[in-house]
């Protein structure tokens, strides 16, 4: 796989993270689903995907860089959530993101993965 596809997929997984947010779903919302996202956190998933898009298509040699920085802020996220609520409960983080206890494994988890996905590269052809 190249950091090119992953960013493809990661992008596809966070716009449909996002747009999920705004339909009636025990998956992600703001009441009794696993995931808790308001608008302005499906907002978030929303441009987040559209980043790793526009990586992977506009400047695919630079995917890795921001996967790799975009995993690591993601993954201190989920440790920021973890540090003030653990794995239950509500909170908002940074002023303005709402956040329960399986957002953050799943940031913690996107993040991790972001981040390693960012040192795949194609593999090189040795030409006879």
């Amino acid at each position: 796989m190249k950091t090119k596809t992953a960013s493809l997929l990661l992008g596809i997984i966070f716009l449909a993270a996002g747009l999920l947010g705004f339909v009636p779903n025990p998956i992600i919302g703001m009441h009794d689903a696993i995931f808790h996202a308001d608008t302005v956190h499906s907002i978030v998933h929303i441009v987040s995907g559209l980043f790793f898009l526009f990586f992977a298509l506009a400047m695919p040699e630079k995917a890795h860089v921001f996967m790799m920085a975009f995993g690591a802020i993601y993954f201190l996220i989920g440790v920021l959530g973890m540090i003030n609520i653990g794995s239950e409960g509500t909170t908002q983080l940074l002023g303005f993101l709402h956040v329960n206890g399986a957002d953050n494994y799943f940031h913690m988890g996107m993040g991790a993965i972001s981040f390693l996905a960012g040192f795949l590269r194609p593999k090189s052809r040795v030409v006879a």
